[in-house]
């Protein structure tokens, strides 16, 4: 379906604006069928942080570190931290050089959420985009990462 049809447009949107309206519609599209985190008791953003997290492979993360990684730049990462350690999922301790500085671990159970949805994650993320082929995908990624770059 065209962006006109789904926002119900009458007139005719100029490109940038129609390009821009897409990518908003698509990614709230996107967010609405990802419903997995809600089952699983957490958020996208929490689900991100553990994301990050568990890409450290065993070293801690600071919150900084979390804040610059995260998806969504407004997140209150210590907000999600704290929900995290009150869920077990992640650990937060002083660091032994540096008693200013904490850092965040993931916990072993965090680990085994991720493990469990890893496999839905990836079947819906296929799902989402099963009517474009690799080249397209590529091609896609490629200019979003262009838009961007500003």
């Amino acid at each position: 379906m065209k962006i006109e049809e789904a926002i119900k447009s009458t007139k005719e949107i100029e490109l940038p604006s129609k390009l821009l309206i897409n990518l908003m519609y698509t990614s709230r599209y996107v967010e609405y069928t990802v419903n997995h985190f809600k089952e699983a008791g957490i958020t996208s953003q929490q689900y991100n942080v553990l994301r990050i997290l568990r890409g450290q492979r065993g070293n801690p993360a600071n919150m900084s570190t979390l804040q610059e990684r995260m998806i969504d730049k407004n997140s209150n990462t210590t907000r999600l931290v704290d929900k995290l350690i009150s869920k077990e999922l992640v650990k937060r301790q002083v660091c032994a050089q540096n008693r200013r500085k904490i850092e965040i671990f993931i916990t072993k159970t965090g680990l085994s959420l991720l493990e469990q949805l890893d496999p839905i994650i990836k079947e819906h993320n296929q799902r989402i985009t099963k009517n474009l082929n690799k080249s397209e995908l590529e091609n896609l990624s490629d200019l979003l990462d262009k838009l961007r770059n500003d």
